[in-house]
């Protein structure tokens, strides 16, 4: 007769558990074979996406998870910046090189059988080119005497003034920007025929002669310009102080 502990089955093994542990996961331990457990699970590291698309990544600092976590991200935002705010210089302050060039030309050469679109330098004034060249003939006038350029630009922003209204009472369309322009641009005659004054000053008839070229040449390329078919038979009242103002540009070059 058997005793009854060799009649019991042997026992079940244990069913496989449903969380197997791979390599790096947390391993289950039974509280009766751990002896004393101890550890630390190290916090993630934040990272925060500098622009969309750079791939660029760097680890928040304590200050900033601090402020995310208060509700004042905002203040850690960059705005995109704007392709208007990256302009060239030239072009933030509207100076188109290529339109001055263009203007000059019309102005040394105002013969229509030339070819060029005189009215672009009426109905597209602009103020950098015509202060250019009122500048440069102060150099050339005043012999680097600074102190009086001030003198001459007051006098062509006042001088086109006087034309301007005297256009507009003898019913002219015309706005004071485009006579600015014009009258500016026109001075390049005057500072064409500097060097050759320079040349045959002492030779009085024949420095005489170029000095009313230029001025003919300038009073013409402005008049041209400004004074249009509406002003019919008054032509003649706005074209003799065109003319009269190039005289006074001329004297304070040649001191007559």
């Amino acid at each position: 007769m058997q005793s009854p502990s060799a009649q019991q089955p042997p026992p079940a093994p244990p069913p496989p558990p449903l969380y197997a542990a791979n390599n790096g996961d947390f391993t289950f331990v039974s509280s009766a074979d751990a002896e004393e457990l101890s550890g630390s699970i190290a916090s993630p590291d934040v990272k925060l996406n500098l622009g969309v698309g750079s791939g660029e990544f760097i680890k928040e600092s304590t200050a900033t998870t601090f402020l995310r976590q208060r509700g004042y991200g905002w203040l850690l935002e960059v705005e995109d910046d704007d392709p208007e705010d990256n302009k060239p210089l030239l072009e933030e302050l509207d100076i188109d090189l290529k339109d001055i060039y263009y203007k000059i030309r019309c102005v040394l050469m105002p013969m229509p059988s030339l070819g060029f679109n005189r009215q672009v330098v009426r109905d597209n004034p602009d103020f950098w080119g015509p202060l250019a060249v009122v500048l440069f003939f102060s150099m050339i006038s005043l012999y680097g005497q600074f102190k009086v350029v001030s003198w001459i630009i007051t006098i062509w922003i006042f001088g086109s003034l006087t034309i301007f209204l005297l256009a507009r009472v003898l019913g002219g369309e015309v706005a004071y920007g485009q006579v600015l322009g014009v009258i500016g641009y026109s001075l390049l005659p005057l500072i064409v025929i500097a060097p050759l004054l320079l040349v045959v000053g002492s030779f009085e008839v024949v420095s005489t002669l170029i000095k009313l070229f230029g001025v003919f040449w300038a009073a013409y390329s402005a008049a041209s310009l400004l004074v249009g078919e509406e002003f019919k038979t008054k032509k003649p009242l706005l074209i003799y102080p065109i003319f009269l103002l190039y005289i006074y540009f001329l004297s304070l070059y040649t001191g007559v």
